[in-house]
């Protein structure tokens, strides 16, 4: 998998051993991995906890699976590249050809259109790909900043699902037109 590249990120693919210096705490470790700074607050057990629901074991057996179309956002030039988020896919593509997307810009970082960039980047790319049908992202109908990022990048709402603790979540989605 390659970087790919908007006006102002660099979308660097994740990596075993990138995910598994942030899942156990090595800072220097993920900086250098990723080539980018890491935010103060970057990464945090919230974060991880969302964007990476897996196990070290579970990435290290299956990582092409496990980080498909994952990628992290990076900002800047060579001499101050800073991490300012990450794109995840829930794994690959199912069965029906559906890709689910997921995303996180560090507290610093939004408000800036960096969501927006990244995602708009990353739904392309996988639908890009020969079985990939559509890509869907789930959030909360309160979370106006997570809608209107769904909605600039042309995703449409298709449904509804239930989070297990927090109640019910808009289901949106790009699909290939036949």
């Amino acid at each position: 998998m390659t970087a790919l590249r908007t006006p102002r990120l660099e979308l660097v693919p994740l990596t075993s051993s990138m995910v598994e210096a942030v899942l156990l705490g090595r800072r220097e470790e993920a900086e250098r991995l990723a080539s980018a700074r890491m935010p103060e607050r970057w990464p945090n057990p919230e974060l991880v906890e969302r964007a990476f629901a897996m196990s070290v074991e579970r990435v290290r057996a299956d990582s092409g699976a496990c980080l498909w179309g994952a990628r992290v956002m990076i900002a800047g030039e060579k001499s101050d590249r800073r991490v300012v988020g990450s794109i995840v896919f829930r794994g690959e593509p199912d069965e029906e050809g559906i890709a689910e997307i997921a995303y996180g810009v560090e507290e610093q970082s939004q408000g800036q259109g960096y969501a927006t960039e990244a995602v708009g980047a990353s739904v392309a790319w996988a639908l890009d790909h020969p079985v990939v049908k559509a890509v869907q992202a789930a959030t909360f109908a309160w979370h106006r900043a997570s809608v209107r990022v769904l909605e600039k990048v042309g995703m449409t709402i298709v449904g509804l699902r239930d989070h297990e603790t927090m109640g019910e979540m808009v289901v949106y989605e790009r699909r290939l037109m036949p």
